[in-house]
């Protein structure tokens, strides 16, 4: 029974890393790989952090030796694979944890890591410590935004524990409340406002409109985060009462 276990944990993985290749190339531009972060969150999920590093390193590899891909492959993917598999189990199940662990490990971390190998491997020039951070960052909040919503989906239908019981891997309950939810919202904001400005300080964009765009960003997430608690509080006191009044 131990073994069946372990062949069916090998299997999923495959057939991750199988998935990883061929959608790696939607939405791809050089320093921004949205649907790799998808590939590594639900795989931190679903096998754990060991097995999403593994995944991120095979789909890298075969990326580089396949399609051409720079060592951004690598370093754009295998931090924020542990780290989101790592934020998942210290939460006890937070898929919001471990979406930022994903962000963080790719976003900043891997960021800055891919300075030095693309400079000094791969002879590009006219680089600098955080050339890589918008982008990265970009990529991972579309990814991560893909992942939480199909994950939290599969969590609210009991599919996603189920998927863990059959490979006898961490099983938890989904925690997330509607606060969590409403200020990660906002929280998406928050960063996409900070990558803006920082996009536009690199690469020196002059134009007002990208200030603008940054605080649009920020007011409507923000706006968005509040509205969705309003009106799920709403609901939820409507059930409740309803619920009573039966």
């Amino acid at each position: 029974m131990k073994n069946s276990k372990k062949l069916l944990r090998m299997l999923v993985l495959s057939l991750m890393i199988a998935l990883g290749v061929v959608i790696s190339p939607i939405l791809r531009v050089e320093g921004m790989c949205p649907m790799a972060h998808f590939i590594n969150i639900v795989c931190s999920v679903l096998l754990g952090p060991w097995y999403s590093l593994a995944c991120a390193v095979i789909i890298g590899i075969i990326r580089m030796l396949t399609m051409g891909i720079p060592p951004l492959a690598l370093t754009g993917a295998i931090f924020g694979a542990f780290l989101s598999g790592v934020f998942y189990r210290m939460s006890k199940g937070n898929l919001l944890l471990a979406v930022l662990g994903e962000i963080i490990g790719t976003g900043i971390i891997g960021a800055i890591v891919s300075y030095p190998v693309m400079t000094f491997i791969w002879g590009k020039e006219g680089l600098s410590w955080l050339f890589y951070v918008p982008s990265f960052i970009c990529g991972t909040l579309i990814g991560g935004s893909i992942a939480y919503a199909f994950l939290k989906k599969l969590s609210q239908n009991g599919v996603l524990q189920n998927f863990q019981k059959k490979l006898e891997t961490h099983v938890y309950a989904d925690k997330s409340s509607l606060l969590d939810n409403s200020v990660s919202i906002a929280a998406i904001g928050v960063i996409g406002y900070v990558v803006i400005n920082l996009a536009s300080s690199i690469f020196k964009f002059e134009s007002g409109v990208w200030s603008t765009a940054a605080k649009v960003v920020l007011i409507a997430f923000i706006g968005v985060g509040v509205v969705y608690y309003l009106i799920k509080k709403i609901k939820r006191e409507g059930s409740t009462v309803d619920k009573q009044t039966n």
